[in-house]
């Protein structure tokens, strides 16, 4: 079994955790919409004081698009520095609900929140960003003690879920950038 670090940026909050199968040997995170650039290198030290790791798993949204390009730019230039694999996954599929249908939620500011529906475990819908009230869902999970992703798995009993999570390669931005050329306005 590998040690996995996993470092996710797709909320206001900088997360990393180092994790052995089951076993959570480091579990961090700093608060700070702007702050994800200076967080991560300064929990990534810290993680790797208590083990080294053969594998990055990353949170490539949904998310803000600065926040999840410092996660995905230090989670890549991290494994190519140390010649170990790198995978993206969902942010949204790492937060585990053992209930057989609900809906994941995180923060997308504006009043507004990134969402995807799973069924048994598995996404059936989305991601997508909408305003809470037009979305349906028999129970959302996000939005409490586990709403920050990928790293906050270290909070649950059984983090072996890395493994099946499925792998994303491009990072999920879901809205359109709000800022563009002078001739597109």
């Amino acid at each position: 079994m590998s040690k996995v670090l996993a470092i996710d940026t797709s909320t206001s909050r900088s997360c990393v955790a180092i994790i052995d199968g089951t076993d959570v040997l480091y579990s961090g995170f700093r608060d700070g919409a702007t702050a994800h650039g200076p967080s991560l290198p300064a929990l990534v030290q810290e993680a790797l004081a208590v083990s080294d790791v053969d594998e990055v798993v990353v949170g490539m949204g949904p998310g803000p698009f600065t926040g999840l390009r410092v996660g995905i730019a230090f989670a890549q230039s991290f494994a190519l520095a140390r010649e170990i694999p790198v995978r993206g996954v969902c942010s949204l599929d790492a937060i585990v609900c053992t209930a057989p249908e609900y809906v994941a939620a995180t923060d997308a500011r504006r009043k507004e929140i990134y969402w995807a529906s799973y069924k048994d475990g598995k996404r059936v819908d989305g991601p997508h960003v909408n305003l809470p009230a037009e979305v349906e869902g028999k129970l959302f999970v996000g939005e409490g003690a586990h709403k920050y992703g990928l790293a906050d798995l270290a909070t649950y009993p059984d983090v072996s879920v890395f493994a099946a999570l499925p792998s994303v390669d491009q990072p999920m931005y879901l809205r359109r950038p709000d800022a563009v050329p002078t001739s597109e306005r």
